[in-house]
């Protein structure tokens, strides 16, 4: 990617679409240069359930982001998520056969190139899939030569065998391509799909926390998607059914109220914890079909937020016990996504799984920065942060903060020629 190549990164959520442009600067960093959002009509839950609502969707957003940027956007990199999102470890094991020896030393074992890379890498690869399931990622977590564990990079070393720990995300298939067609249709190429908590941790991490062990909770409206980081890689994935949407729909019941007036309600007056009310006060709500407005106190808004917030985390932390990776998590829990937002929320966290908790801002500066600084446009940042890092890797740059895998290239070339293929029935 060279400098003053334009970049979009398309958050597609249950709440919002929202389409983030940037380019990079002269320093190698990213600068944004518009945001486009529109509400999400068509997604339930990360998966559409309206081809024709979604594609308008993304389309106003698109238009709106191509006024503020005053650049076409041709292509984008897609989030994606959903309790649809499945993920496992696996492991592949494979003999070098790299084309250098070190001189004298044949028993060390030849040099390992980056084709042994891509060859193990496609050994972990190999496991069962259902027929309707389809990679998204395939994530290095470490090396092992000759028995050595903990190698990050093993191009260049000499050895006999090496072995590769890799953490596979996997999506529903048809999700994946209604998505993809969802786009195609609005008028973009895809360049990649990345998943939106992996993507959020570009924009809210930094190196020091991934190595010594934190969690990031994406809390959309429709899911909670998380992602474990630890020495550096990711290490578990998992989604959450519930979201922002669900202490709508319990507010909307709980006062009588439509679930736009219960989202205003929320936004302007919620708070995830009642014991951190200092004092309490009336809410005038609106009322339903021309009924009169009623007044209730913000104790009852509380009282009906907490309980959906309480189940929220404790299922979320119910997954995290899942990993492997759990008693590592040093750095604790980072927030991310609308939900986040809200009122009390960290405190509540806190509560609930025992650890550390912080809200995660956007880490980007130059050009709009300022319309991005929220945890609401953590996945659209993260997505400019992912297409950079990887463009780098493909140019034969190093990233120091993670090691996308080898195996990504295969990838993105099926999806290049599925999305050929697509557009040469539209035509």
């Amino acid at each position: 990617m060279s400098t003053g190549d334009v970049i979009v990164g398309l958050d597609i959520g249950t709440t919002k679409i929202a389409a983030v442009v940037g380019k990079q600067d002269e320093y190698g960093n990213i600068k944004v240069l518009g945001v486009g959002h529109h509400p999400s009509n068509g997604l339930r839950r990360g998966v559409v359930i309206n081809i024709e609502q979604t594609v308008a969707s993304i389309k106003k957003a698109i238009e709106h982001a191509e006024m503020l940027s005053g650049h076409e956007i041709e292509e984008v990199y897609v989030g994606i998520a959903g309790d649809h999102i499945r993920s496992i470890n696996s492991k592949g094991v494979i003999s070098v056969r790299g084309d250098e020896k070190p001189k004298g030393k044949d028993k060390a074992g030849d040099r390992i190139t980056e084709e042994d890379v891509r060859r193990v890498i496609l050994a972990a690869r190999a496991i069962a899939l259902p027929m309707d399931r389809e990679i998204i990622h395939v994530l290095p977590q470490e090396y092992i030569v000759d028995n050595q564990d903990g190698i990050k990079n093993p191009v260049g070393m000499s050895g006999v065998r090496l072995e590769a720990e890799v953490h596979i995300v996997t999506a529903a298939a048809a999700a994946e391509k209604n998505i993809t067609n969802c786009v195609l249709e609005a008028g973009c190429k895809i360049v990649d799909t990345v998943l939106e908590p992996y993507a959020s941790s570009m924009a809210v991490l930094d190196s020091d926390e991934r190595n010594l062990g934190v969690c990031i909770m994406d809390i959309g409206g429709g899911t909670t998607d998380i992602a474990m980081f630890f020495d550096g890689s990711v290490r578990f994935t998992a989604s959450v059914g519930l979201g922002g949407n669900h202490l709508t729909w319990d507010l909307s019941q709980g006062l009588r109220a439509s679930m736009q007036q219960a989202e205003e309600i929320k936004i302007k007056h919620g708070i995830a914890m009642e014991s951190l009310l200092e004092e309490d006060e009336l809410i005038k709500v609106p009322g339903v079909g021309g009924r009169a407005p009623r007044e209730i106190s913000r104790s009852v808004i509380a009282a009906i937020i907490e309980p959906r917030m309480t189940e929220i985390f404790q299922l979320a932390l119910r997954q995290m016990e899942k990993s492997d990776v759990m008693e590592s998590m040093a750095a604790g829990v980072v927030l991310t996504g609308g939900a986040s937002l809200l009122s009390g929320i960290a405190e509540l966290a806190e509560r609930v799984t025992g650890m550390p908790v912080k809200i995660g801002y956007p880490n980007i500066k130059g050009g709009l920065a300022e319309s991005v600084h929220s945890p609401a446009y953590a996945t659209g940042v993260g997505l400019l942060q992912y297409a950079l890092k990887h463009e780098r890797k493909n140019e034969g740059g190093d990233d120091d903060d993670d090691n996308p895998s080898p195996f990504r290239w295969i990838i993105q070339r099926t999806k290049g020629l599925i999305q050929s293929m697509f557009g040469d029935e539209q035509n």
